[in-house]
């Protein structure tokens, strides 16, 4: 029989080009890595992957690209002006490599796996290409660039989860952290390139995330947030020869097992799928203070016709039950999406029913794109992308002054209210203020004490807001 109890130790929307700052490494080469990463949070903690594995080979670390041995880029294919980004910043690190001719410049992650050896063919600055299931060559891949070869290697793979490998923490603040707890996506959305790009699902040990969450507790970690394409989704069964005796953990059980590791320990999680998320999840929120009332669950779209086009595999009537399951299982759960303007052969009227599902949700805040076609994808393949840019942009235009109106009506509603907050550090706009996020991940900046610091809890009274933040004063 497998343990999956915790032990009994008790314990008080786009970021890029994070500095790495590592522990001491376990040898040293004398060469340095700098990583950059675009996209989202699993390329964040991907690159957390890639520092370790070469951490272990002897790598330190540098926050500065110039200074740099070697240059990686965690890409992102999601969107096309993504890419874009990417290829800009790739242009500029040639600039830096017709300088230093021994450079080594990598492209990591989607669009690596996407472009494969379009990269080394086309773009001459690029030496590696290397996709996201295939970090642990890395080393042997950087010795092939050193021998003047170009290297590649994009293998997907059905069991790689990186589970044995303690990820280097980049952000450096050491309060917040991520936990990856599965990889790939076996939804076809008709939009999306992850699928094609991470592989199948495929959860990882139980066992493992647990000892993960228990270390950054020891280290003094105060957040964790468990990752994954659809975190509802998550099913590990033990390898028993006796089927009988076969443990099998899912979603919530996890999530039960994550937040009793430590009561000191607030507990966030992205992403969740209409389509998969249970009440069983939903109860163990409501159940537990260190898990937080905050879901993010990506609508899309508000018309059923869009949704089927979309093969979200879901209704706008079903996506509105496990709304009101919400509302009615976690009252105060704040919750936010991810909208799409213009998909192929969207009508005004459809366009309207998702203003509508705004205004029936009331989204906390969410993140809009207009419709970018992804090559390879079946819309690519099978759905014109018929909808002009203007009207993109002018439903796109809609989309946001709602979203406006409904982040500030929601933020208004926490004005006056003491609200408790992880102090995260100091402000980006003040040294004199700092900043923190309550549980429904609002943004709260309040004037700094010598009292308080980072990675302490904190009760804050709201006196104002702005549609984005929060503003108040620490309660007396």
């Amino acid at each position: 029989m497998i343990d999956l109890q915790p032990t009994d130790k008790t314990h008080d929307e786009g970021r890029q080009g994070e500095a790495l700052i590592l522990d001491s490494p376990l040898k040293r080469n004398g060469k340095k890595l700098y990583i950059e990463s675009y996209g989202c949070q699993m390329n964040f903690a991907d690159s957390e992957i890639v520092a370790s594995i070469l951490k272990d080979d002897g790598f330190e670390t540098t926050a500065d690209y110039k200074e740099a041995d070697v240059v990686f880029i965690n890409t992102c294919s999601i969107r096309e002006n993504a890419e874009q980004r990417v290829r800009n910043r790739l242009s500029q690190f040639g600039a830096e490599k017709r300088r230093n001719p021994k450079l080594i410049v990598g492209v990591l992650g989607c669009m690596a796996e996407r472009l494969k050896s379009k990269f080394l063919e086309e773009e001459k600055l690029v030496d590696v290409v290397v996709g996201p299931d295939a970090y642990r060559d890395l080393p042997q891949l950087l010795n092939q660039v050193e021998d003047g070869h170009k290297a590649i290697n994009v293998l997907l793979s059905r069991e790689e989860t990186y589970a044995d490998i303690s990820p280097v923490r980049l952000n450096g603040n050491g309060i917040t952290a991520f936990i990856s707890i599965m990889r790939g996506c076996d939804n076809m959305c008709s939009f999306c390139v992850v699928p094609f790009t991470r592989g199948r699902e495929r959860s990882r040990d139980p066992h493992s995330i647990l000892a993960e969450a228990h270390d950054l507790v020891d280290k003094g970690y105060k957040e964790v947030t468990l990752l994954g394409q659809n975190v509802d989704s998550y099913k590990w069964k033990s390898a028993d020869a006796d089927e009988d005796a076969a443990i099998e953990v899912n979603f919530a059980q996890l999530l039960e097992k994550v937040a009793l590791v430590s009561s000191d320990l607030r507990i966030r999680f992205s992403t969740s799928h209409p389509k998969d998320i249970t009440n069983e999840v939903l109860y163990t929120i409501a159940k537990y203070d260190n898990i937080c009332n905050y879901i993010h669950l990506p609508v899309q779209s508000g018309s059923s016709r869009v949704l089927e086009l979309m093969n979200r595999t879901y209704t706008r009537e079903w996506y509105i039950n496990r709304i009101d399951a919400v509302r009615k299982i976690i009252p105060n759960c704040a919750i936010s999406s991810d909208i799409i303007a213009g998909f192929c052969s969207e009508t005004e009227e459809e366009h309207q029913e998702t203003l509508s599902m705004m205004d029936y949700v009331g989204y906390d805040f969410a993140f809009t794109f207009s419709y970018s076609e992804r090559p390879g994808t079946l819309a690519a393949r099978k759905l014109p992308d018929d909808i002009s840019p203007e009207i993109k942009k002018r439903r796109l235009s809609e989309i946001l002054v709602k979203q406006q109106e409904w982040s500030l009506r929601r933020l208004q509603e926490s004005v006056g209210k003491s609200v408790r907050i992880l102090v995260e550090g100091v402000s980006k706009k003040s040294d004199k203020d700092y900043c923190g996020r309550s549980d429904q991940n609002a943004m709260v900046v309040f004037p700094a004490t010598e009292k308080i610091k980072p990675g302490q809890y904190v009760n804050v009274i709201i006196e104002r807001c702005t549609s984005a933040t929060l503003l108040g004063r620490i309660a007396d």
